[in-house]
Parts: C-alpha cells; sequence; structure tokens
C-alpha cells in the first residue's frame, strides 16, 4: 500500500488531470513525436481520462479524441474534440462505432488487464491484450501513423516488438521516468506504420 501520494500525483492534482498516468504519455510524446499535430486519435482503455485529456488540450481542438473504456471515463466531455465510449473495443458493436471514425493518427493504449497478484498470468494477459490492440491496427491505424501500448514486463515484449518492427519503421521498447520504481510496466512504441511488408 502507498503511503502518500509522490510526486506526479500530486502535479496532476494540480494540473487538473485525473491520473499520475499523463506524464508517461507527455514523456514519449515529447521524446517521440507521437501524437499529430491534427487528425484522429484512438485511446483504448482510457478510463480515467489523463491521456485523452493530454491529447485534447495539446491539439487546442485540432484533434478528434476516441476514447473507450470498460470503465466510466472522467473528463469532462468535449463533443467538438472527444467521444467517450464505454465499451469493450474488442465488441463488434464497438468496432464498428470504430472503423466509422477510422482511420486514425495515433491508437494509444494505457489499458492494463484485471490483475490476479501472480507476475506470470498477470504479464501474459497483458500481452494477449496489447497483440489484440496491436492486430485492430490493419483495420483502424492510418499509414504513417504511430502506436503506443503499455505492456508488463514478463518475456513476451521483445517478441512483440519483433512483429511491431516489421510493421512499423521505427519500434522501439521505452519506460518512461513517471512509472513507479516498483512496476513492471514498459511501453511499445511503433512509428510510421506501414503494414506487414
Amino acid at each position: 500500500m502507498r503511503s502518500k501520494p509522490d510526486h506526479y500525483t500530486i502535479r496532476a492534482k494540480k494540473e487538473g488531470y485525473p491520473a499520475r498516468s499523463v506524464y508517461k504519455l507527455k514523456e514519449l510524446d515529447e521524446k517521440l513525436q507521437l501524437l499529430p499535430r491534427s487528425g484522429r486519435i484512438l485511446d483504448i482503455g482510457a478510463a480515467p481520462g489523463s491521456w485523452s485529456l493530454y491529447a485534447r488540450r495539446r491539439g487546442k481542438g485540432r484533434l478528434r479524441i476516441i476514447s473507450v473504456d470498460l470503465q466510466e471515463i472522467r473528463i469532462a466531455p468535449d463533443p467538438e474534440t472527444t467521444l467517450l465510449i464505454q465499451g469493450d473495443v474488442f465488441s463488434g458493436d464497438v468496432l464498428q462505432q470504430l472503423r466509422r471514425e477510422a482511420p486514425f493518427d495515433c491508437i494509444m493504449s494505457d489499458a492494463a488487464p484485471a490483475t490476479s497478484g501472480n507476475r506470470t498470468v498477470d504479464c501474459g494477459r497483458s500481452s494477449t491484450l496489447v497483440e489484440g490492440i496491436l492486430s485492430l491496427a490493419p483495420d483502424l491505424l492510418v499509414r504513417g501513423g504511430s502506436l503506443v501500448m503499455k505492456i508488463f514486463q514478463g518475456g513476451q515484449e521483445k517478441r512483440i516488438l519483433s512483429r511491431m518492427q516489421e510493421e512499423f519503421t521505427t519500434a522501439r521498447m521505452m519506460k518512461p521516468r513517471a512509472c513507479r520504481n516498483e512496476s513492471f510496466e514498459t511501453f511499445l512504441i511503433g512509428l510510421d506504420y506501414h503494414g506487414k511488408k
């Protein structure tokens, strides 16, 4: 149990973000120019909404963000820029909605599976989730688009990264400073999507 809020938690509250996870995306975006200046972004596993809110603020009205999560996304609705969808991204109904909004210039995911406390099980669930998201790219991601996904480190991340290296001009793994020290999460990033060679 964490005894007190850390620097990132305090900063997030001060800056009006619902969670500290925003600073993971901010660091990745600043280093790699992940988010487009204009266009469309799909945020998978968006709750409570920090990543979507960061994209909205950064886009200054030029980005349309589609945010999907099984849980409620706790940011103020803004019909001009943000569509909030509560549901399973892999379900037929939600996929139909996403196809209507596609193609996306960026797909981003801070999604994590329900954890069991067993690291092997949790890492397996995380890699299955990540591969599911990667399989949406041919249908939803524009050529030249970017992809960022959280994954638990358990041995599968290198295999998935190899697959991404076949589908993106650049694919890499990065662990932002805002990840907690005890966390075994990292992020897989693909830039300039071209699909399978």
